[in-house]
């Protein structure tokens, strides 16, 4: 009976060391953990290629890339309307290549190519390894908004409704002068 408990007591052990760790889920406050991308030229991208800017995260499923087109879109007006500045906030895209059928090289492809038609940068997430980190959805389109300090000041796991566009906005605009 002892061989047996001994048995069961070093099996669970093992278990417990072997397990996946779990990240706690990112939530509002909280400062964001590090993470490394590439884009499709191959080139790696940290959170501190953008220091001391606001960062709009738009991590994507490939196949509801335009769930949240009004908020790209109000983000868009800003930037234009000199609202949002390129010396304090940019706008990126992580594509969640986990989350779909379709295979990597194509989504490589054309993402690939709307970047440098949109002269943005579209990274990739094969594994879905920042979904995993911060307690993101799959299957939709999460905006992460976080301030200069890389601290999560918003966090929307599906399509924001259009009356909350115009105030996620209007801090990512306030976020500028913090």
């Amino acid at each position: 009976m002892k061989m047996v408990k001994a048995s069961v007591t070093v099996l669970m052990v093992v278990f417990l060391l072997l397990a996946p760790v779990s990240a706690e889920e990112l939530k509002v406050g909280m400062k964001a953990p590090d993470w490394s991308f590439k884009d499709a030229d191959d080139k790696e991208f940290t959170p501190a290629f953008w220091n001391g800017k606001v960062m709009v995260i738009n991590y994507v499923d490939p196949d509801e890339s335009d769930l949240n087109e009004p908020f790209t879109d109000a983000l868009k007006k800003a930037h234009k309307d000199k609202l949002l500045k390129d010396e304090t906030y940019d706008g990126f895209g992580i594509v969640d290549c986990a989350a779909t059928w379709k295979p990597d090289f194509l989504i490589r492809s054309i993402a690939g190519e709307k970047a440098k038609k949109y002269k943005s940068i579209i990274l990739f997430d094969y594994d879905a390894t920042l979904r995993k980190l911060w307690g993101l959805k799959s299957d939709t389109h999460n905006v992460i908004v976080l301030d200069k300090n890389r601290v999560c000041r918003a966090i929307r796991r599906e399509k924001i409704p259009d009356d909350q566009i115009a105030a996620l906005v209007k801090l990512v605009i306030d976020l500028q002068s913090k």
